[in-house]
């Protein structure tokens, strides 16, 4: 049996109708398709139902908090592959070393906030390829801040503004490195 074979709850049934309120909120959908589409919704059995009311529809967004703390005595930070950016990103490392890779990330916002606060540790951040960073804000007492990435803010472009301190560690900023034998 194929998942879209498989047999929906109740709770699917009704995520499946927020997601067609919301397109009908948007203007995706006329007052008589919301109708129809919310019938064969709260009427579905399978997944392969519900799927197929919502196919020519934009699919939702993951709600993502607008601060996020992270944080770590002795270990590292890291985050990378798939997971959801905040608004404002508040990151603190005694001991350990932070990397923070948006390659893959899901990043609702045009401007990222992120604070550092470490100690013994420095941080890597690498940026999706056209992405641009601000490092002024970041202070290092014996390391130093390096930025691999454009600067100034254009218009439909991520851009990360970076604000903190270091005591010991510096910070780098750069783009994915290049694989240059890959099939």
């Amino acid at each position: 049996m194929s998942d879209l074979q498989m047999r929906v709850s109740d709770e699917d049934r009704e995520r499946t109708t927020q997601q067609l309120q919301q397109a009908f909120s948007e203007g995706r959908l006329t007052p008589s398709e919301l109708d129809e589409r919310l019938g064969l919704a709260l009427s579905a059995k399978t997944y392969g139902d519900l799927l197929e009311l919502v196919a020519d529809l934009p699919s939702p967004q993951p709600q993502v908090s607008d601060v996020v703390e992270l944080g770590s005595g002795n270990g590292n930070v890291k985050r990378s592959g798939d997971w959801a950016v905040p608004r404002r990103l508040r990151v603190s490392s005694k001991y350990g070393s932070v990397e923070l890779d948006f390659t893959e990330a899901v990043v609702p916002h045009q401007v990222v906030d992120i604070e550092l606060d470490l100690t013994y540790g420095s941080a890597k951040i690498i940026l999706p390829e056209g992405a641009v960073a601000n490092v002024d804000g970041f202070q290092s007492d014996w390391g130093h801040p390096t930025s691999k990435v454009p600067s100034r803010p254009r218009p439909g472009v991520l851009s990360v503004v970076i604000t903190g301190r270091s005591r010991y560690g510096g910070l780098t900023v750069r783009y994915p490195r290049r694989r240059w034998f890959t099939h």
